[in-house]
Parts: C-alpha cells; sequence; structure tokens
C-alpha cells in the first residue's frame, strides 16, 4: 500500500549485449515524512506500548483496522527496521543475547547510578548491569511508541499523496 501511489518510470535493464528489456518501475527513492507539526500537539497521538510478538501490520490492524497502514505507524516513529527498530519478543531476545554474547552474557557491562548514568564501579550506589541486562534494557526502551489518532489517518492519507 505504501508504494502503491508512488510515481512510475521506464528504465531499461541491460543483461548484456543485445540483451536489454525496459520495464516499468516504481520510484521508491522518494522520501516521504509526516509535518513536524502534527508531533508538536500531543492530541494528535497516543502512546502505545508494544506487546511482546506485535508488529506494525498487528499495531496497524488494532489501532485502525488495516494492516497495510503499518507505514503510518513507522514513519510516525522514524522506525524504518523491523529488526532493530522494534522490541524483539523474549524467545527472539533470548536467543540474540546467547548468539552475540555467549558465556559472557552475565558478565559485567558497566555500572549505574540511581539517576541511570553509567559510573565506575567504586561510585556510591553503583549497580551492576550485565550484558544481557542491558540488551534487555535497551529492548524495552524500544516498546513505547506513538500512535496517530484513527480520526485523522484520512487527513494522512491526503497529506501522503500530495507530497508525491
Amino acid at each position: 500500500m505504501y508504494f502503491k501511489d508512488f510515481p512510475k518510470f521506464l528504465y531499461d535493464f541491460n543483461y548484456g549485449t543485445d540483451n536489454n528489456k525496459t520495464s516499468v518501475v516504481t520510484d521508491i527513492t522518494r522520501n516521504v515524512r509526516f509535518r513536524k507539526e502534527l508531533f508538536s500537539s500531543v492530541t494528535f497521538y497516543d502512546e502505545y506500548d508494544i506487546v511482546d510478538g506485535e508488529t506494525p501490520e498487528i499495531i496497524a490492524e488494532k489501532i485502525y483496522g488495516n494492516a497495510e497502514y503499518h507505514w503510518i505507524i513507522m514513519l510516525a516513529n522514524d522506525k524504518y527496521d523491523y529488526i532493530s527498530d522494534f522490541p524483539l519478543p523474549e524467545q527472539q531476545l533470548t536467543r540474540h543475547i546467547q548468539e552475540v554474547f555467549g558465556a559472557t552474557a552475565n558478565n559485567v557491562k558497566h555500572y549505574l547510578n540511581a539517576a541511570g548514568f553509567v559510573v565506575n564501579s567504586n561510585a556510591p550506589g553503583a549497580v551492576a548491569v550485565s550484558f544481557a541486562q542491558h540488551e534487555r534494557n535497551v529492548n524495552e526502551t524500544k516498546r513505547r511508541i506513538k500512535i496517530i489518532s484513527p480520526q485523522l489517518v484520512n487527513t494522512i492519507l491526503k497529506n501522503f499523496k500530495e507530497s508525491l
């Protein structure tokens, strides 16, 4: 759905000597973003905490009644990569931690103070954070996203088409 209204053009593919083919291709180089003023007012969006295993399609279906509006979720949050921009489900996160850190997963990565700043191990109130716990903390920071109000979807679709 996202690329459906993007402009199209003819492109010549060269497959070697005397082997050319012209095809209609979609111009995916267009860069569409939401207007900044949309997020300057909190009344235009709600915050949403992603449940373990939810994808942008699942969230779009749940909120907007249409899984094809997943791109609205992604653009509204400046998220473009399903793997690194969204939280991993627990099973995948555990597998990722094992693959990356193996036996060192529970070793100390750094220490934090009560304010959440990285400090030396001998700082007052310093708490050890393992590599595994750090990965879990980073994963949790990806759970809260912005959801544009369903009443604005038609406006967004109209603005999207105009920006192309």
